[in-house]
């Protein structure tokens, strides 16, 4: 194998350990909202379907044979980090300030029409507030943990890109 392959077979390793880590966050989620009983909000649903995508772009360009095919769901992966950045981010400032929120979610009803809803009502379903503080982990908010598993997919991905084919 030469130098190129190598990198190649790198940076799918990689997507393949950003899938299972999207994978197991939604997991956590699930965990938190059946067994600790806390209620996901619209933001928190919006969240989970960009961890879906990015596991699901990661996924499939781990499995794509080209450079090029490669690359176009690497930058699918980036995209839907950056509608969860987008997500989280909106959570986090709503729930540094409670009284942005109007108390009544307009984005529910658009949330619970999409597919996955009606599909997989557990998991994609809202049933709380955006506003709603759950106790923090390691300090932490759902939200802000969140919110740096994203910007970290929509920097470290890039960066994969860039170490992996400087030389090419």
């Amino acid at each position: 194998m030469n130098e190129q392959t190598l990198r190649l077979n790198r940076e799918r390793r990689f997507l393949v350990l950003l899938g299972v880590i999207c994978l197991s966050l939604i997991g956590g989620a699930l965990y938190m909202q059946v067994v600790l009983g806390e209620a996901p909000c619209p933001l928190c649903i919006l969240q989970r379907y960009a961890l879906l995508l990015i596991a699901l772009f990661a996924f499939i360009a781990a499995a794509m044979p080209g450079r090029r095919s490669l690359t176009f769901f690497e930058a699918l992966v980036v995209l839907s980090a950056i509608g969860g950045i987008v997500a989280a981010g909106n959570h986090v400032y709503i729930l540094a300030n409670p009284y942005a929120s109007c108390g009544v979610d307009v984005l529910q009803p658009i949330v619970d029409d999409l597919p996955l809803a009606r599909l997989w009502p557990l998991a994609f379903q809202v049933d709380g507030f955006c506003t709603t503080p759950y106790p923090p982990i390691l300090g932490l908010s759902l939200a802000q943990w969140a919110l740096v598993a994203f910007v970290l997919t929509a920097i470290l991905v890039p960066l994969g890109i860039y170490r992996n084919r400087r030389r090419a």
